[in-house]
C-alpha cells in the first residue's frame, strides 16, 4: 500500500525550535517527528510514501533522503499552504492504489494495523479510525456525521454545531479517486481547501465507507507542552 505523508507545515507555535528547521525536523525524545511516521508506516508494511514538503523542504529532503530503512521516499512539493486536500494533490503522480494519509506532525501508538487489516479485507473504498471526544473538541476538526445506526453518511470541517462527536484521528485509508475529489471543492471560509471535504464528497457519490474504533494514542505536535505530553508517553510505552 502507498502512503502519503503530510510534512509542509511550518510551526509557527513551536518557535524557536523551528526557527531553524522545519516542524517534521523537531525531535520528540531525541528523533525527529517525521521518523515517527515512517516507523509507523513501517509497522504497517508499507513500502513507499511520497512526503509532501514546503516549508524548508530542502532540509526535509536533505535529512531524510529518497529510504528510510525498507520505506522507499519519495517527494511532492507544497508550494502553497491551501490545505490537506491541496497537500494531497501535489502527491497524486506518486499514488497508483489505496494509499495511506498521516500528517507529519502527530505521532502514533495505536491500533493502526487493524484499521489497515479491516481495509484489506473488506469492499470499502474509505477506511479510518475514530474516537469519541467531548462536544467542545468536535469544534476543532473533521466529525462525522452518522446516520441512525452510527453509520458514516458525511464529514464536515470545524463545525460550530457538531453532528456528533465522533471524530476521525487524522489517519485515512483513500482510494485515487480522492484526487478528482480534491480538485472539484471549492475552499472553506477559512481558504483552504479541506481533505473532509473531498472525503465526504466521494462519500456522497456513494464510495463507501468504513470506521475503526482507535485503540491508543495520537499526540499532535503543535507546541512545547505537545513535545512533554509526547515524550511522556513514549517514555511509558517503553
Amino acid at each position: 500500500m502507498n502512503a502519503v505523508v503530510l510534512a509542509a507545515g511550518e510551526g509557527t507555535r513551536l518557535r524557536p525550535r523551528t526557527a531553524d528547521r522545519p516542524r517534521p525536523l523537531v525531535e520528540v525524545t531525541g528523533k525527529p517527528i517525521l521518523t515517527y511516521c515512517f516507523e509507523t508506516l513501517l509497522d504497517l508494511g508499507t513500502e513507499d510514501v511520497a512526503v509532501v514538503v514546503g516549508h524548508e523542504k530542502d532540509k526535509i529532503i536533505d535529512h531524510s533522503g529518497d529510504s528510510f530503512q525498507a520505506l522507499d521516499i519519495q517527494y511532492a512539493h507544497q508550494s502553497e499552504r491551501l490545505g490537506l486536500a491541496h497537500a494531497v494533490l501535489t502527491a497524486e503522480p506518486y499514488v497508483t492504489s489505496d494509499f495511506v494519509v498521516l500528517n507529519g506532525d502527530n505521532i502514533y501508538s495505536a491500533n493502526l494495523s487493524e484499521v489497515v487489516a479491516q481495509h484489506t479485507e473488506s469492499d470499502a473504498d474509505i477506511t479510518f479510525p475514530v474516537q469519541e471526544v467531548s462536544a467542545e473538541a468536535a469544534t476543532k476538526g473533521a466529525v462525522c456525521e452518522l446516520d441512525d445506526d452510527g453509520a458514516v453518511t458525511g464529514l464536515v470541517e470545524k463545525p460550530e454545531d457538531p453532528p456528533s462527536q465522533y471524530v476521525p484521528t487524522a489517519f485515512y485509508i483513500l482510494p485515487p479517486a480522492i484526487f478528482p475529489a480534491c480538485h472539484i471543492i471549492q475552499p472553506s471560509e477559512r481558504g483552504e481547501y479541506e481533505l473532509a471535504a473531498a472525503i465526504d464528497l466521494l462519500i456522497y457519490s456513494v464510495y463507501s465507507v468504513e470506521t475503526h474504533p482507535f485503540n491508543g494514542w495520537k499526540v499532535n505536535i503543535n507546541t512545547d507542552a505537545d513535545i512533554t505530553r509526547a515524550e511522556h508517553l513514549l517514555y511509558q510505552r517503553q
